[in-house]
């Protein structure tokens, strides 16, 4: 049974350094449970979800379970230990829709960065037409405004990656805290020539309410904390579709610039991703063209960042709706784009086969009286799964109505830097 099913109230999140002594862990009256998230010189090295029922947890029980959590996560690095050049320039891009006070504190918390790098931030504004947006800059003077009009994801960052400037480009959400070593951490894997896209670890900041505690149940959107690397034998080796949604997502990413005017990679696919039909999925779809064009993707845990989850129910039924139209979306876009069969076998194949038993196994616990993942959103994801095609000819549609970037699938196109070329 999972302690996030478990636990019917709130459950705190904490930290510990684990490199210096032990504190109990106080001020949670209000909390069923804890998760604890272990940190060596402020890199996250693992976690402890631990039930208290509103009281403290003392030292001894925190040595139970330290030793090994941080055995079982230790990695040695996975990229040459060069370090970066500082004339490689760096611009970070927020996509926005009217919410000024979690983009104001991310702002505020982009301004705290160590990095040695020249940072340029963007922030692309995608409605303004509500001018809510602007009034938050004010504060950030050196802080670039983007608008773009058409709804959805995709055409804001999109919009965002035109208009840089950097050698690199980091993508983050605004409702996320990123923390003072994000950029040189997620950066400093590109030192390797071969590696295109780098993606960090995304712990929760905060599992109050129900909704937020099960959409991390669901996956949320951290990948663990070992880094990994990929690469074109990663993603040959697969007989169903390739699951780049296991390398992380662009609420915490850097890519080499020059991947975006790349004849095989491009921008960011405008018929995918959140204000879209399909919901999601167009990061998964651009790691997808990296990795087939034979290049490095590296998940970089030690460049992590928190995470805002949505809080009420009613939003989480329509993200893990979106989820599911977009994971159909993204596997019809290999077929349909890269004549990549193995798409079509997960999803006639695969997917009824691991719907059904995930129902079996809710209906069994339901009728052994355990608790569980609730049926009823497992019955949404079903439904997200089978209007996953309609969702991306929609998607289709809107983009033929709107229009393509400037540029996209294109080999040259007007970046901002004429040096620019193709990552070949």
């Amino acid at each position: 049974m999972s302690f996030l099913i478990e636990v019917n109230k709130a459950v705190a999140i904490r930290s510990i350094d684990i490199a210096k002594p032990l504190h109990s862990i106080t001020q949670l009256e209000n909390y069923g449970g804890v998760r604890i998230f272990l940190m060596d010189d402020d890199q996250p090295v693992g976690m402890i979800d631990v039930v208290c029922n509103g009281h403290q947890i003392d030292i001894k029980q925190l040595q139970r379970h330290i030793t090994d959590q941080v055995a079982s996560h230790s990695s040695p690095p996975i990229y040459p230990k060069t370090d970066l050049s500082s004339d490689l320039s760096v611009s970070i891009v927020i996509a926005t829709y009217d919410r000024p006070a979690t983009l104001r504190r991310c702002l505020e918390a982009l301004n705290d960065q160590t990095s040695s790098q020249k940072i340029e931030i963007i922030v692309v504004d995608n409605h303004p037409a509500s001018g809510i947006t602007p009034p938050v800059l004010e504060a950030f003077p050196d802080v670039i405004l983007v608008n773009e009009s058409r709804k959805g994801l995709s055409y804001a960052r999109n919009a965002g990656f035109l208009a840089s400037t950097g050698d690199i480009i980091l993508t983050t959400d605004d409702d996320v805290i990123v923390t003072p070593t994000w950029v040189e951490r997620i950066a400093a894997p590109f030192a390797d020539p071969d590696v295109m896209v780098v993606t960090g670890n995304t712990l929760p900041l905060e599992l109050e309410t129900e909704a937020q505690r099960l959409f991390e149940f669901y996956g949320g959107l951290g990948r663990g904390f070992a880094p990994m690397i990929v690469d074109n034998a990663w993603f040959k080796q697969f007989k169903l579709g390739v699951p780049t949604w296991l390398l992380g997502a662009t609420a915490n990413a850097a890519f080499r610039a020059n991947i975006f005017s790349h004849p095989q990679i491009g921008l960011l696919d405008e018929s995918l991703g959140a204000g879209t039909p399909t919901g999601c999925n167009e990061d998964t779809y651009l790691f997808y063209k990296v990795l087939k064009a034979g290049y490095k993707i590296i998940y970089e845990p030690k460049a992590y960042i928190w995470h805002e989850h949505r809080r009420e129910m009613s939003s989480l039924r329509r993200q893990l709706y979106g989820y599911s139209k977009g994971h159909i979306a993204y596997h019809l876009m290999t077929v349909i784009r890269d004549h990549d069969l193995r798409g079509l076998i997960h999803i006639l194949g695969y997917m009824p086969l691991a719907r059904g038993w995930h129902m079996l196994r809710l209906i069994g616990a339901k009728l052994r009286g355990r608790k569980h993942y609730p049926l009823s959103l497992l019955l949404l994801e079903i439904w997200g799964n089978l209007n996953g095609p309609w969702a991306l000819w929609q998607s289709y549609r809107n983009v033929i109505r709107q229009g393509r970037s400037k540029g996209y699938n294109s080999t040259i196109f007007g970046l901002n830097k004429q040096h620019r070329q193709s990552a070949q």
